[in-house]
C-alpha cells in the first residue's frame, strides 16, 4: 500500500526560503532628502479578478475516461482543486516550470510501457516534481513509496541509497504499480485512488457503500480530492500559456547528463573527490543523484550520473541505462 504527503503545502520550503532571503537582502537604511522621489508606479499584469476569468471546460477526459462534469458534486471538487492551483500563482508557475525537467524521463517511460501520458500529472500532486520529497508518513520521492512497497518492486533503500528517490527507477516501479492497480479496480480513477489510500481500502469501501465508481465513492477527504487533484493538473499544467503566461521556453530544461561507473576500492570513496574527478562539484553531484544518503560512496560499483559537458575523465566507462 502506498501511503503519502497529506499536507499540500509540504513542499513548498524552496519558496519559503526565497521569501527569508529577499527578506535578508532588504537593506534598513533610507537617504533623508528635501523632496524624496515618488516610489515607481507598479503596474499591477492580473488582480485578483483573473481567477474569475478563468472556467473549468464543460468537458474533460483523463486517461481517456470522461469525466462526469455533469454531476454537481464532481464539478464542484474539480473546481475546488482548479481555483486552488490558481489562486496560488507563485506555486504554480514554479511547479510548471519543473515540469519542464521531470516529465520527459516519465513521458520516455509511459510510452514505452503503453500506459496513458495523463498518469505523469500525478507526480504534480505526489511530490511537486520533487526527488528529495518526503512524508510524514515516510514515504519518499518523486513517486511517494513507502519503503516496504518500493521493495516491492525492488527499489533499494539502505543506509547508502535510497532509490525511491531516483525519478527513472521509481517511475518504472510506479508504473508497474498502477498497471496492476488499473488491471485489478478495471478503472484508472479507482486505480489512482487505490495508489493513495491501497486498493483493499477502497475495495472494502466500495462493497460497504454498494457503488462501483470513484465518483460515488465516500472517503477521507485527501482521497476524495486526490483524483479531482490531478485532473485539475491536467487542465492547468497541460496549458501553462493560457493560465499562467508561460511558454515552452520559459520552462526548465532537461539536464545533459552522462551516466558512469564509479569503482570504489576502498571502504568508501568521498563524493567530493568523484565530483573532481567528473569535472563538477558535491552540491550538483548530490542534485544530479538524490537517491545518494550519504556524502561517501561504499566499497562496490555504483551507477551515477555525471554532467555531460563537464565530463573529463572515465568517459569511457558511460552507459546508455540511465539509472
Amino acid at each position: 500500500m502506498v501511503r503519502r504527503i497529506k499536507e499540500r503545502r509540504s513542499y513548498y520550503m524552496v519558496a519559503i526560503g526565497l521569501g527569508f532571503a529577499t527578506l535578508a537582502g532588504e537593506s534598513s537604511f533610507h537617504p533623508v532628502t528635501d523632496h524624496p522621489a515618488a516610489p515607481p508606479e507598479i503596474q499591477a499584469t492580473r488582480s485578483r479578478a483573473f481567477l474569475s476569468s478563468f472556467r473549468l471546460p464543460d468537458t474533460l477526459t483523463f486517461a481517456g475516461q470522461q469525466v462526469p462534469l455533469d454531476h454537481w458534486d464532481v464539478r464542484e471538487r474539480i473546481e475546488y482543486e482548479f481555483y486552488q492551483f490558481l489562486a496560488n500563482e507563485g506555486d504554480s508557475i514554479i511547479l510548471a516550470k519543473r515540469t519542464g525537467r521531470c516529465f520527459p524521463p516519465v513521458e520516455k517511460q509511459l510510452a514505452e510501457a503503453g500506459l496513458p501520458d495523463d498518469l505523469k500529472y500525478m507526480l504534480l500532486v505526489e511530490s511537486k516534481c520533487i526527488s528529495a520529497a518526503y512524508s510524514r508518513a515516510k514515504a519518499s520521492g518523486p513517486w511517494q513509496f513507502i519503503r516496504s512497497t518500493g521493495k516491492q518492486y525492488k527499489l533499494r533503500s539502505d543506509q547508502w541509497r535510497d532509490e525511491r528517490r531516483n525519478l527513472e527507477m521509481s517511475t518504472d516501479a510506479a508504473l508497474k504499480h498502477l498497471r496492476q492497480l488499473q488491471e485489478e479496480m478495471g478503472d484508472w480513477f479507482l486505480a489512482m485512488a487505490s495508489y493513495n489510500t491501497g486498493e483493499y481500502r477502497i475495495k472494502k469501501l466500495l462493497k460497504e457503500q454498494k457503488v462501483n465508481e470513484y465518483w460515488k465513492l465516500h472517503h477521507v477527504r485527501e482521497t476524495m480530492y486526490y483524483v479531482p487533484r490531478i485532473i485539475a493538473a491536467k487542465e492547468i499544467y497541460s496549458q501553462p500559456e493560457k493560465y499562467l503566461g508561460l511558454t515552452a521556453s520559459d520552462l526548465y530544461q532537461p539536464l545533459e547528463t552522462e551516466t558512469v561507473t564509479v569503482e570504489v576500492t576502498e571502504t568508501r570513496r568521498h563524493l567530493t573527490s568523484v565530483a573532481e574527478e567528473f569535472g563538477t562539484y558535491f552540491l550538483e553531484l548530490k542534485l544530479l543523484n538524490p537517491e545518494i544518503r550519504r556524502e561517501y560512496l561504499p566499497k562496490g560499483t555504483h551507477r551515477i550520473k555525471v554532467p555531460k559537458p563537464t565530463c573529463t575523465s572515465g568517459c569511457s566507462q558511460q552507459d546508455e541505462d540511465p539509472t
